[in-house]
């Protein structure tokens, strides 16, 4: 397997591919999980049945004996596990969460952990990729140490918490599996109407957790409180973007317009008969950056493969009521990722589909589940790049043998790209839909032939959720505005919704620091006794509002500008943030974003490079290393105290003046020893970074301290430039 992940898969010596096997083996280890969990339901009902326990009153040596026996099966942790006990009521529902209490996991549970590992280890053959996912590597930590008890709690945790949304997004590949063991961890077992267990099947339609709720209806969703849809305009730049004649790739790079800020769009379009119809546009979620006021967010994302009584779809039918479709009008629906699924749950309802008449639901790079559309005469076509793993959320690879939709246009390809979220944009599937696949965009341009015409309306509207607040809510909102730069307009501050950080901080000298500030006379370094303080600052930001990134900062601490004093720095920290003088002046910065790059230089004045590096600092492990700059940090960090919010002040130069940026952050700081830290530079390490690590001496030093963060928000404001 290459370290870029352009491996499909291992072979097997049989000659069969290894993700695949792995798959199938998971699919039976569910299948014996599923069945402990039939003979603890069978064992629970038997043991607290009527006629078992009058004979245990009748003739208490045997009776008792059996039941003892029983209870015995059931509890010991030998044997099917403290809370496999699931009676309908009474004691069995009192040993159970005893057995809850003692901390006792069903042997279903843990057996269904074994085919999570089998899972986890075929989604990383395909994609090597997730494995830098922190999501997934927290679970993969406690799933693969044979930790199953931690693996299962874990898992429970997740799925309680609502705060877990982005881990949950990092999961994506294994939702089929971890749906399947989140109905074996169940406390009782769900029956249908013939009173048989229901759990996790082979197939996806066996799944229960994946039936969308029966009937359903437009008037009753239109009803709820949550979702909403607000009319909004398109900017100027945007228009000049929007199709104006229906085809097939139009509509979809409308669509990759609209997929920033979560807003859907509604067209008319006069097809060749001269017939006005409407078409429904909706993005899905964008990877790495966070949908602040919109449902289109990550619990979202997650609840539409499995409900049509979602926010997002909610939402949408309020936008229609709001333009105004005639009732009996013809509609096409058209969705990539997230979109694509809440459209198709959409087309499952009854009434809509009375008061509307669906034509075609087309579907890119969505998850699709098993359910059909309510008017059997809809055309429904889906492309999904075999690469994608959020395509195939829904447990059938590219190799099932199962298809619930026989009837179907699918277009399943394997396109070049392989890297995720990379494979999942919606531009890549445009561009393959252009040169890979350009039958299936002829097919379904053909079967598009209605609405193929000028269009003659065209409304946005911004989807709300109105049940949540907003992301990052209340630190993170707050007014921003606008600022041009070369790779686009850009939001300040911006926003960083999910980071982790490692501050490695090192004494240097004094005359070294300040040979390394720009020439100007009243840039001075701080002192420590006779020793300045050099900070390398080590960022993952896994959600931002400029997406995600990595980030490797070199600073040293300055004293105020224009009032240098002696220990200047000391006095600082009992002032607030934007009334502190001094700061830290970055000399190198390097990013793994253009974007970032861009933002660095021409809004903060800092001297960013553009290179590759890979950083997990998730836990007190810390691994970052770049093959560009030739710099590894690695080590473990040891126990650590409580430290205030660290809000500082950065320094850049822009031409001849100063640029101070104020930055805020909001999480939990601990101060460590940085004995089991240690910083590396290969000989032939790139510069600046590399020539400014060794001038100060620090090159293969171990830092003084760390200020360590694994999880954190922060907002970083315009830089406001200075006459100096």
């Amino acid at each position: 397997m290459r370290a870029d992940g352009h491996a499909p898969g291992r072979p097997v010596p049989d000659g069969r591919d290894a993700s695949e096997l792995l798959r199938r083996c998971a699919r039976d280890v569910v299948d014996v999980a599923e069945g402990i969990r039939a003979v603890s339901e069978r064992t629970s009902t038997a043991l607290f049945a009527p006629p078992l326990t009058a004979s245990a009153r009748r003739r208490p040596r045997t009776g008792l004996a059996a039941q003892w026996a029983l209870l015995r099966a059931l509890t010991n942790k030998e044997g099917l596990g403290g809370s496999a006990i699931a009676a309908p009521k009474g004691m069995g529902q009192v040993l159970g969460a005893a057995g809850a209490v003692l901390g006792r996991e069903s042997l279903a549970a843990l057996v269904a952990v074994t085919s999570l590992r089998l899972r986890i280890a075929a989604v990383l053959v395909d994609h090597p990729e997730l494995a830098r996912d922190p999501g997934l590597r927290r679970l993969t930590q406690a799933v693969t140490a044979d930790r199953d008890l931690e693996a299962v709690r874990a898992l429970r945790a997740l799925f309680r918490d609502r705060g877990a949304q982005r881990a949950l997004s990092g999961l994506t590949p294994l939702m089929a599996e971890l749906l399947a063991i989140r109905a074996l961890l169940d406390e009782g077992p769900k029956h249908d109407e013939t009173g048989r267990v229901r759990a996790a099947g082979r197939e996806p339609s066996a799944d229960p957790l994946r039936r969308p709720p029966h009937g359903i209806s437009a008037s009753h969703l239109a009803s709820m409180d949550r979702g909403a849809a607000e009319a909004v305009d398109l900017t100027d730049q945007e228009k000049q973007f929007i199709a104006t004649e229906g085809s097939f790739l139009g509509f979809l790079r409308n669509i990759e317009v609209l997929s920033s800020d979560g807003r859907i769009l509604v067209q008319n379009v006069r097809g060749p008969d001269g017939v006005v119809r409407y078409v429904v546009q909706a993005p899905g979620i964008t990877p790495g950056r966070p949908r602040n006021h919109s449902l289109q967010d990550v619990v979202g994302a997650r609840r539409n493969p499995c409900t049509t009584d979602s926010p997002y779809t909610r939402s949408v039918l309020r936008a229609l009521a709001d333009y105004g479709i005639p009732r009996g009008a013809d509609l096409a629906l058209i969705g990539h990722g997230e979109g694509g699924t809440a459209l198709l749950n959409l087309s499952q309802d009854e009434e809509f589909c009375r008061t509307y008449r669906v034509t075609h639901v087309v579907a890119v790079g969505s998850p699709v589940g098993d359910e059909k559309p309510a008017d059997p005469r809809t055309w429904v076509a889906v492309v999904t790049n075999q690469h994608d793993v959020v395509a195939v959320q829904d447990g059938r690879s590219a190799a099932s043998l199962f298809d619930p939709h026989p009837h179907w246009y699918q277009a399943d390809y394997a396109g070049p790209t392989h890297e995720f979220p990379l494979c999942h944009m919606l531009r890549e599937y445009i561009e393959h839909l252009r040169t890979v696949i350009p039958e299936a965009r002829e097919d379904i341009d053909a079967a598009l032939t209605p609405y193929r015409g000028p269009i003659v309306r065209t409304q946005a509207y911004q989807l709300k959720d109105r049940a949540h607040p907003p992301e990052g809510y209340p630190f993170l909102t707050l007014p921003t505005t606008s600022i041009p730069t070369t790779a686009g307009p850009v939001d300040v501050p911006v926003r960083y919704y999910d980071s982790a950080a490692a501050h490695l901080c090192f004494p240097v000298s004094a005359d070294a620091a300040r040979g390394l500030l720009p020439g100007a006379t009243w840039l001075t370094p701080s002192r420590l006794g006779r020793r300045a303080l050099a900070v390398l600052s080590l960022y993952e930001h896994r959600c931002s509002t400029i997406g995600p990134y990595t980030e490797i900062a070199l600073s040293v601490l300055v004293d105020d500008l224009w009032r240098p004093r002696p220990y200047d720095v000391g006095a600082d920290l009992l002032r607030r943030a934007d009334l502190r003088r001094s700061g830290r002046h970055v000399l190198s910065l390097a990013v793994t974003s253009d974007e970032a790059r861009v933002v660095a230089r021409e809004i903060w004045g800092q001297p960013a490079m553009r290179t590759t590096a890979e950083a997990d600092l998730t836990d007190r492990q810390i691994d970052v290393r770049s093959r560009d700059l030739g710099l590894t940090v690695e080590g473990r960090l040891g126990p650590g105290m409580r430290c205030p919010e660290a809000d500082w002040i950065l320094y850049g130069r822009r031409k001849d003046s100063t640029v101070r940026t104020l930055v805020r952050a909001h999480g939990r700081l601990r101060l460590h020893r940085g004995t089991g830290v240690r910083l590396r530079l290969d000989t032939a390490a790139a510069e600046p970074l590399a020539g400014h690590l060794r001038r100060l001496g620090i090159d293969r030093a171990r830092p003084r301290f760390v200020l360590s963060c694994p999880q954190f928000m922060l907002h970083r404001s315009a830089g406001a430039v200075m006459p100096r």
